[in-house]
């Protein structure tokens, strides 16, 4: 039954989502916390954060470690079935009608359609990401690391491993 449940928990985010790994992680995280339970939100924005310093994309290898955390080995495998396989049957399958209909402009709204529900899915991961790290080190530090991250990735153009990489030393040493 578990492993069902870990192939439904990532199939489901991976088809309906459009945009690629960060605007599926809403999904995911509704999932994995919010109905399953397998993680809280502060393990999910920490697991997050240590992906996202890793290369590779970031929804393979968040069904991997929840996967492997769930039900082992085996839970690993399933969790990135579900995440890659119906994915990339659809992507074989549409690339050919998309790229026959590129050019019209009924493709092109269609996708700018989409853009606004995505946008507004990633507002609210950055909404539920800041509550927790209020909660967690403070309105001071949370502004502080904030602030130097967005002076590093926009200012500096620092890639975003470095500033995770950062914070999580920042945390390390000031917060532990």
């Amino acid at each position: 039954m578990i492993y069902a449940q870990l192939f439904l928990a990532f199939f489901i985010p991976n088809i309906v989502g459009y945009g690629g790994g960060p605007a599926i992680i809403p999904l995911i995280e509704a999932e994995v916390v919010g109905r399953y339970g397998w993680m809280s939100a502060q393990e999910f924005a920490e697991v997050l954060g240590l992906g996202n310093a890793l290369p590779s994309p970031i929804a393979t290898k968040m069904a991997g470690y929840v996967g492997y955390e769930v039900a082992g080995v085996g839970g690993a495998i399933v969790a990135v079935l579900a995440t890659v396989v119906p994915t990339l049957l659809l992507m074989l399958g549409a690339l050919g009608l998309l790229y026959r209909h590129r050019d019209s402009p009924r493709v092109k709204r269609m996708s700018q359609w989409v853009r606004p529900v995505i946008a507004i899915m990633m507002a609210g991961l950055v909404v539920s990401f800041f509550s927790e790290a209020l909660a967690g080190a403070g309105l001071v530090h949370s502004l502080l690391i904030a602030a130097a991250a967005a002076i590093a990735l926009l200012h500096f153009k620092a890639h975003p491993a470095l500033v995770v990489a950062g914070a999580l030393v920042y945390g390390g040493l000031l917060l532990g």
